[in-house]
């Protein structure tokens, strides 16, 4: 993988929780975690993204234990219902990732960078059966992302979280910088932002 390991956690607290009445989950996975992480933030409606593992058979999975485990790296998002729906986020989550990419993502190899909506109940299921085929229609290439069934999610180690937003200071392989000037550097040299708006072009939610 082409992420740095040196980080510390910088968390984001939910303040609009409170304020929300019909507080909702989604779990996806698409590539490294960190990026999915931060697109799912910046969506109004969203109240909070948290990366983590899921979809494998080990307990407790650590980021140095998931190679092998069957464990995905997957974001779950918490979001008010009553603002941004479940629709609409796997719409976004779909033009988001190279969805037709069945051994990883961008420059992410292995199975835990694979694409996947993981689903809890019949009616996430109609609604990610739905947005698949309305993806593929739209791509008008096959889509190789999967409907799995929820399973227990275990938050990543802190020093992933908002890992986009962090100021500590990491070691990267162009010298110290900051957490936000490190994975700005990795999401630019992996090409996840050019390679989806090579395949979504102005549909793609994240990338202007």
């Amino acid at each position: 993988m082409f992420k740095s390991m040196f980080a510390a956690a910088l968390m984001i607290p939910a303040a609009q929780m409170a304020a929300a009445e019909d507080i909702q989950t989604a779990i996806v996975a698409g590539g490294c975690f960190w990026c999915v992480e931060s697109d799912f933030e910046s969506v109004n409606g969203v109240i909070e993204a948290v990366s983590g593992y899921t979809g494998g058979t080990t307990t407790n999975p650590t980021y140095e234990t998931i190679k092998g485990s069957g464990h995905y790296e997957a974001v779950q998002i918490t979001y008010d219902a009553d603002v941004v729906s479940y629709d609409q986020l796997l719409h976004m989550f779909l033009r988001s990732v190279d969805p037709t990419d069945a051994g990883g993502q961008f420059c992410d190899r292995g199975d835990s960078y694979r694409t996947a909506i993981f689903v809890s109940n019949p009616a996430q299921i109609a609604s990610a059966q739905a947005a698949v085929t309305a993806a593929q229609r739209d791509l008008g290439r096959q889509i190789v992302t999967p409907l799995i069934e929820a399973s227990r999610f275990y938050e990543a180690e802190a020093y992933h979280q908002d890992y986009y937003a962090g100021q500590s200071i990491v070691l990267t392989r162009r010298g110290p910088k900051r957490q936000s000037e490190a994975y700005k550097f990795y999401r630019d040299a992996c090409g996840r932002d050019q390679r989806v708006s090579e395949l979504w072009g102005d549909a793609a939610p994240f990338t202007h």
